[in-house]
């Protein structure tokens, strides 16, 4: 072997700090002249002054030894807890690069904003009664710290999902009620409707996810006093009441009588604007449907914000910022001007922020938008690193669940992560040519294990849902995959690609995160917030 290798192979596999020698045994590592087999020295090469790797393993070992974390109960003053909707590693990864790629970079070398948080665990996402969750079931653990069902929003597992004469003292506190009745400020943000599963878990008790508006209570559910997850937020009178909530769907809001500004009618049968309601019911309160609305808000003199920005889900963040969608706030400007209200309170806040169309894209198996969205969720999290400090902050980022998305092949370094795989050749250097199957078909790097398959639409995202499901490969030599408007082939044909049921991630910084280690049960991340913010602790002596 090269004694140059050799020397570099040593440095990675020992850590030194130098590899020179001294002609004999290396003892003092100095110029490396008269090396042993008696050439030149070169060999004695100091490799952690010049080898790129080594000298980035270096800087990361320091600067994960220079972190410290605060291990008391209560040393938190905030928790901020983002959720990226269907987020898996896979999603992760493939973010990481694509964003790299939009900077000029490689990708793979890249670092999200969150990938740079200390603390680092595996989230186990089943539900009590199924091995793949959803989202009702997964964030109900996270905020109640108990799992439950398949479908159902914080209530314990002995309910029967779609039953409410079934929910009988199955109700469980949610963080946000806890914060609440501390009384810290409370907020939740999300891209999705604000009272879709993953946000409706925090301030909802429902046995049916599906219970929006009023509209969607079946009778046995109005016959039992159910109430419909968005009249619940109306209800919330924990301490001062929730004091931000930012997202989509208006139309659970406003009666089905009245007509929004994107000319699409409300869903509400009881006559109820709740959006009216909100107004009335809290001072130095504002309501919101538009970005130019919402950047004149007043944070130092709006103690309760409510913001609807679309009927139903909010834009993917490609269409905002790609195709020029206007009229809707970015993740990290509701993140920024959420956390500018809150941290008015001197008790502290909770904030719960999620990006739920990371899920949606998925599902429509177009994985550039799922990426972008992706994307927006690590500059919304930055903004919030910006924003906070870790002395008393507990910031965690993880996902309620991954999904059937999947990176393959063996593309060659810099590779375009939504293009076709490309290899290198016999010399180690990118091929020419694209990589083929047993059918002499191209293949993407990234694609779905199931759902409705190949599609290359002028815009794509949701608009998939009206084209049939495709079965099989197709050629894809002539096919722009990098395109937006590309929806990558399926193994397994299906309606809409399904969640996955493997790990996610928890990445976390500030007082308490060094909890997040290890493979935990996804409710872990509950007691986590619990310990770091003393909430039940500070909720009971407040009553």
């Amino acid at each position: 072997m090269n004694k140059k290798l050799l020397v570099l192979s040593l440095a990675a596999i020992l850590g030194l700090a130098a590899c020179g020698s001294d002609g004999d045994n290396g003892a003092n590592g100095n110029n490396g002249t008269d090396g042993n087999d008696g050439s030149n020295g070169t060999d004695g090469k100091d490799w952690s002054s010049v080898n790129e790797w080594y000298i980035d393993g270096q800087r990361r070992v320091t600067k994960a030894a220079g972190f410290s974390v605060n291990n008391e109960a209560g040393a938190a003053k905030n928790i901020i807890l983002f959720v990226g909707d269907g987020m898996g590693v896979s999603t992760v990864t493939a973010a990481r690069i694509l964003e790299g790629q939009l900077k000029g970079e490689t990708g793979e070398e890249n670092s999200l904003s969150f990938e740079t948080l200390p603390h680092l665990g595996l989230a186990k996402t089943y539900n009590v009664d199924g091995q793949t969750p959803d989202s009702a079931g997964t964030m109900t653990a996270m905020v109640t710290g108990v799992k439950t069902d398949v479908g159902v929003l914080s209530q314990a597992e002995g309910v029967t999902r779609g039953n409410c004469a079934s929910t009988t003292n199955q109700n469980l506190v949610t963080s946000l009620e806890l914060a609440a009745m501390a009384g810290l400020s409370t907020g939740v943000v999300s891209t999705a409707r604000i009272t879709h599963a993953t946000p409706a878990a925090t301030y909802a008790h429902s046995p049916e996810r599906n219970w929006e508006s009023d509209a969607d209570l079946p009778a046995e559910a109005v016959t039992n006093g159910c109430r419909d997850i968005a009249s619940q937020l109306l209800d919330f009178d924990f301490g001062s009441g929730i004091n931000v909530v930012m997202g989509g769907g208006r139309r659970a809001f406003i009666p089905n009588t009245l007509t929004d500004a994107e000319g699409k009618n409300g869903k509400r049968l009881d006559g109820r604007n709740l959006t009216d309601e909100w107004t009335a019911k809290y001072t130095n309160s504002a309501y919101v449907e538009d970005r130019d609305s919402f950047l004149a808000i007043n944070p130092a003199t709006t103690d309760h914000a409510l913001g609807l920005f679309n009927s139903s889900h909010m834009e993917y963040d490609y269409d905002r910022t790609i195709q020029g969608v206007t009229g809707e706030p970015s993740l990290a400007e509701m993140t920024a001007k959420s956390i500018d209200i809150l941290k008015k309170n001197d008790k502290g806040f909770v904030l719960i922020v999620e990006a739920g169309r990371i899920d949606h894209a998925h599902h429509a198996g177009n994985a550039a938008r799922a990426l972008y969205d992706t994307i927006a969720l690590s500059e919304a999290v930055r903004v919030a690193m910006e924003k906070t400090s870790t002395k008393d902050t507990l910031l965690m980022v993880t996902a309620d669940h991954s999904h059937v998305f999947t990176i393959a092949g063996y593309p060659t370094r810099g590779n375009p992560i939504l293009g076709l795989v490309k290899g290198n050749d016999s010399s180690g250097l990118p091929g020419p040519t694209n990589a083929t199957d047993n059918n002499g078909l191209p293949y993407t790097t990234v694609g779905y294990t199931n759902g409705r398959g190949y599609a290359n639409l002028s815009t794509g995202g949701d608009e998939r849902y009206g084209y049939p499901v495709e079965t099989g490969r197709v050629d894809l030599n002539y096919i722009d995959t990098q395109s937006a408007g590309f929806h990558q082939e399926a193994l397994v044909p299906l309606s809409s690609e399904t969640h996955a049921g493997e790990d996610v991630g928890i990445f976390a910084s500030g007082p308490g995160s060094h909890l997040i280690e290890g493979t935990v049960e996804q409710n872990h991340i509950f007691h986590v917030i619990n310990h770091a913010a003393n909430l039940v602790v500070k909720a009971e002596a407040a009553q």
